[in-house]
């Protein structure tokens, strides 16, 4: 196992999330032969890194030693976790250090991690000693049997939580039932499908498109990877010690957002959008922004042009009215329909970069819309508003194309 430079960090992956097929290249050849690479995502756990490391080490040294890593990976927390952990890798040399400057989320983090990972089995544990370590000697076991993932879960045989409200056990168990509905062939495949605690073979989810949301990046790796047999083992949730809970209420609407985008990527959409090579479920997005768009637009036209308001000419009308409809559609495509691209692309700066390529696009897309609507309104339909419908759905097309290849991308790292 090579030994990194104790100030050094390592670089931020970039593009899609997939993991390769094979461990980055590293200095020393040899090092690609590791078994684990064990991720811990941090976000302002100072007080708490350290000992992690320590247990972690300790056991691991233990059961492989000299055959695994761990890598952190911070969101760049202000309380500089990433500084505490870069300082551990003079005494512990298995310990490799991620600053995320650019990006935020646990699942990405995790991700990202693995894709600089050089073990041929991926792991995840929480940073903050909620998930007993213990328990990865079981985990790992459970691979070397032949299970291509295993799952650390709080609902089998020695598993359990140690002092949750019944509150906090009723939303968990509401959640669960949530996802069973709307996406059973994933969620039933493991008995704790909110659990943050697994490992998973390389080869299962290598050059697999992953497109998480929140925190719970267990769902992503069975409904996109290629996991045949789960093996899982019980553990009891603790409460953490040092730090602050990072559980609110947009974890549950995350949660409830990744079900729906798994269950448009994964189910018959997603093959027939894979099949002739088209975002079908993104588009469908797109297009329920639109109705948004649609109503806002054909209710500014109606106020502005119709003779019994302000009798406005027809096509100042409708530029205003679609200005300010394309200001609308920006924002939610920005929330939802590329949400995976703008959480990785917060600063204002990017945003606003995003929205004079998205209107600029638009701006075009109304122009073509404007010639459509006089066309069939003067030529084939005289009604102001089938014309404009006709002339929306044509410009919807257009807009959502040139967007998706131009707007909502990555294109700015540090």
């Amino acid at each position: 196992m090579s030994i990194i430079e104790p100030d050094s960090l390592l670089s931020v992956p970039t593009g899609a999330l997939q993991i390769p097929e094979l461990p980055p290249s590293t200095v020393d050849a040899g090092s690609e032969n590791i078994l684990l690479s064990l991720v811990i995502p941090t976000y302002k756990e100072r007080d708490n890194i350290k000992n992690v490391v320590r247990i972690l080490s300790q056991l691991l040294d233990e059961s492989i030693p000299g055959n695994y890593e761990l890598i952190v990976v911070d969101d760049d927390s202000p309380d500089r976790t990433w500084e505490v952990a870069e300082s551990l890798t003079r005494e512990y040399r298995q310990l490799r250090v991620m600053r995320r400057q650019n990006e935020r989320g646990l699942s990405s983090a995790v991700i990202r991690g693995w894709q600089a990972a050089r073990g041929r089995v991926l792991g995840v544990i929480d940073g903050d000693l909620q998930h007993p370590p213990e328990v990865l000697t079981q985990l790992l076991r459970a691979i070397q049997k032949g299970a291509d993932m295993a799952v650390a879960s709080r609902h089998v045989d020695g598993g359990g939580v140690s002092s949750w409200s019944f509150i906090r056990r009723f939303l968990s168990r509401g959640a669960q039932l949530l996802g069973l509905i709307i996406l059973p062939d994933v969620l039933g495949r493991v008995s704790d499908p909110m659990s943050g605690y697994f490992m998973v073979r390389r080869s299962s989810i290598a050059g697999a498109t992953l497109n998480p949301v929140g925190y719970k990046i267990l769902l992503e790796v069975i409904g996109r990877g290629k996991v045949r047999e789960i093996a899982e083992v019980g553990y009891v949730f603790c409460e953490r010690v040092k730090g602050e809970s990072k559980v609110t209420s947009k974890q549950y609407i995350d949660y409830i957002h990744h079900l729906v985008r798994l269950r448009l990527g994964t189910g018959r959409l997603g093959k027939i959008s894979q099949r002739i090579n088209f975002p079908v479920g993104r588009f469908l997005r797109f297009g329920l922004v639109g109705l948004s768009g649609v109503f806002v637009d054909m209710t500014l036209l109606y106020l502005l042009s119709d003779p019994s308001t302000l009798a406005l000419p027809l096509t100042r009308s409708k530029i205003i009215a679609g200005e300010i409809a394309i200001i609308n559609n920006f924002l939610w495509n920005d929330v939802w329909t590329f949400a995976d691209v703008s959480s990785g692309q917060y600063e204002w700066r990017q945003r606003m970069k995003r929205f004079l390529k998205f209107n600029i696009i638009c701006l075009a897309g109304l122009v073509l819309n404007v010639l459509v609507l006089n066309l069939v309104f003067n030529f084939i339909i005289q009604n102001r508003y089938i014309a404009n419908l006709i002339a929306i759905a044509v410009a919807t097309v257009w807009n959502f194309w040139v967007n998706l290849k131009l707007s909502w991308r990555v294109t700015q790292v540090k």
